[in-house]
């Protein structure tokens, strides 16, 4: 059975509280595991959430502040100690090369997991399989910091009442997806397009083309709310949003399911976020993610 859910494994921003760890995120997708921006004290994160390091396929990095990138020293060896049977791809601006470098031979150990590096330097396609394409996109911040959009490719649809009404049953209906069309019926005529899922992490940035084009249409969109609305002038100095500049883009985006994260410790009511993310005019779905939370991929419409 296919699974499709963010475990929220860190929320907080720049630094850790009582209630939050550092910033960690894994996409669950079907067979697949995308970790983005594991912060420090993700490996520990990962063991309570019941996250194992054969459960990761991809390491996406927005951005090499340390909240974002520290655990990466830790999850790598990780995945080399538990001998992971498969690549493992990772994701990271190019021009932070240094630091990935940094992290990956942070300290002695024996590297038994080939692990493929594919980072980032300009907007696009960094990765196509079967079930997903994996773009990047340039964000605002004062060092360069990429979003991640999985969009899943487009599939069709059999409508059983059209396939009765021109009397395609069992193996008849396989060979009319194959071909295209069957004594005279097209594939068309019975079927309807079904839209691929898709999901965008968007993490420290101003509001920039690059947030729109990654929140567009989107199933479910993880973004970054560090400041709320009446810090806005903060917000725009760091290269942050806020939870109603957040909202705002998803309400445009016409995105699902939302999920604000990425905490200042300035502040001790998360459902103050909600409250502004409500009063921007976004309505519907809405996560204050909280650690080890899972929230599930909307289902498909």
């Amino acid at each position: 059975m296919s699974v499709r859910e963010l475990v929220v494994l860190g929320t907080a921003s720049q630094v850790p509280t009582r209630h939050r760890n550092h910033n960690g995120y894994l996409l669950r997708w079907d067979g697949e595991g995308i970790l983005f921006d594991p912060g420090e004290g993700t490996q520990r994160q990962m063991l309570r959430a019941g996250v194992a390091a054969h459960d990761l396929n991809r390491i996406c990095v927005t951005h090499f502040h340390g909240d974002h990138s520290l655990g990466l020293a830790g999850v790598i060896q990780r995945i080399n100690l538990d001998r992971v049977p498969h690549e493992i791809t990772a994701h990271y601006p190019r021009s932070g090369q240094r630091f990935f470098d940094r992290l990956r031979y942070a300290t002695a150990y024996r590297e038994t997991v080939a692990l493929t590096e594919v980072p980032a330097d300009t907007d696009g396609v960094l990765a196509q399989t079967p079930a997903y394409t994996l773009e990047a996109r340039r964000l605002s911040h004062p060092v360069e910091s990429y979003g991640y959009r999985l969009i899943e490719p487009d599939a069709v649809r059999m409508l059983p009442d059209r396939l009765a009404a021109h009397g395609i049953a069992g193996p008849d209906v396989g060979r009319l997806r194959r071909e295209g069309s069957l004594g005279g019926v097209t594939l068309e005529e019975v079927s309807e397009i079904r839209r691929g899922q898709r999901f965008a992490f968007v993490m420290d940035t101003r509001l920039c083309e690059g947030v729109h084009a990654l929140a567009e249409g989107c199933d479910l969109l993880v973004i970054e709310s560090t400041f709320l609305d009446e810090d806005v002038q903060l917000a725009e100095e760091h290269g942050h949003l806020t939870a109603g500049q957040a909202a705002t883009v998803a309400r445009d985006a016409g995105v699902r399911h939302l999920v604000l994260t990425h905490f200042s410790q300035r502040y001790s009511d998360p459902e103050v976020f909600e409250r502004q993310a409500r009063a921007a005019g976004f309505t519907g779905e809405l996560t204050v993610a909280r650690d080890l939370q899972r929230v599930p991929v909307p289902k498909r419409r």
